[in-house]
């Protein structure tokens, strides 16, 4: 069934729905409820994969769901439509205005809406992707603050690994944030690369959600293994590195491998001139998880991070 979660009026005769794809039980069935939110950024897609994936998965087999599955593909169906990572003509990054406010602007009045219309979930998973400019090995990102209440619930996600960030990290504007202060387990996922889809990571993350979803009593139909994530909750765990110099970053390996300090990971060239500016090693020992994508590069701009385990 398909419901519109909210809806407010534009000029020239024009709508703007949220809407939201609720799959229940065929007969009888609990109260459980698990949410599944993507397209807040309009420019990351991975989550409109695992959308249709899930939902295909579950019509195949109706009879195994016992609980509600609610599937919210596009919570910025604007910023989708026009490959726009915020709220197109706003100029306004989605996540950053929750919980909003009934009583606030269209987007305020929207992101209040949607608050509203998941605060009776037993958990919401929140997918993203990176953005055009980085690829991200699967990845759960929890706050130290929820870290005891999530933690168990990220492992069962079939991602490749958890980071947990400190509490002076934590935006307190974001969906997650809002939920998860609000008595809603909420996981944030990043995976991928802006703009595209990863079959491959799509159909990782789904089978970890029909997994969540045994665990709580919403599917009881055959679930695949999962694999044990690598848990990052300090700091020092994660080294950085960024360009020394401008100019075009050509990578030569990839990420989700393991590598040795020193090891080389690219270059980045001055086209005109036609020479190599500065050869880029690993700085640690580690899991390579992000690796720039995009070439073009400033001094200072991100170029991976490692794991370093």
């Amino acid at each position: 069934m398909i419901d519109t979660v909210v809806q407010v009026e534009l000029p020239v005769d024009e709508t703007l729905a949220i809407k939201k794809h609720r799959i229940t039980p065929q007969s009888g069935g609990n109260r459980k409820r698990l949410s599944i939110v993507t397209g807040i950024h309009g420019d990351e897609l991975e989550g409109q994969y695992v959308c249709y994936e899930l939902s295909r998965r579950i019509n195949e087999h109706p009879e195994y769901l016992k609980g509600t599955v609610d599937i919210y593909p596009a919570a910025n169906p604007f910023g989708i439509d026009s490959i726009t990572r915020g709220i197109p003509a706003f100029d306004l990054d989605m996540n950053r205005i929750f919980p909003g406010s009934t009583n606030g602007d269209m987007n305020e009045y929207i992101a209040a809406e949607i608050i509203k219309d998941l605060t009776q979930s037993d958990l919401c998973l929140d997918i993203h992707a990176s953005n055009i400019y980085l690829t991200e090995m699967p990845q759960i990102r929890i706050n130290e603050l929820h870290r005891d209440r999530l933690l168990p619930y990220a492992k069962l996600a079939n991602i490749d690994f958890i980071w947990v960030h400190g509490a002076s990290t934590v935006l307190e504007s974001t969906l997650a944030y809002s939920l998860n202060t609000r008595d809603v387990p909420t996981l944030v996922v990043e995976m991928g690369v802006g703009m595209r889809i990863t079959k491959e990571y799509g159909n990782q993350l789904v089978t970890g959600i029909f997994r969540l979803m045994q665990e709580l009593s919403i599917w009881e139909g055959p679930v695949d293994e999962v694999k044990q994530p690598i848990i990052s909750e300090k700091p020092e765990e994660v080294a950085f590195l960024n360009a020394p110099v401008s100019g075009i970053f050509i990578k030569d390996t990839c990420h989700g491998i393991y590598v040795k300090k020193g090891d080389h990971i690219g270059s980045i060239v001055d086209p005109l001139a036609g020479i190599c500016l500065q050869n880029i090693t690993a700085p640690a020992t580690g899991l390579l998880f992000t690796i720039r994508e995009y070439p073009v590069v400033d001094e200072g701009s991100l170029l991976a991070r490692i794991l370093i385990k």
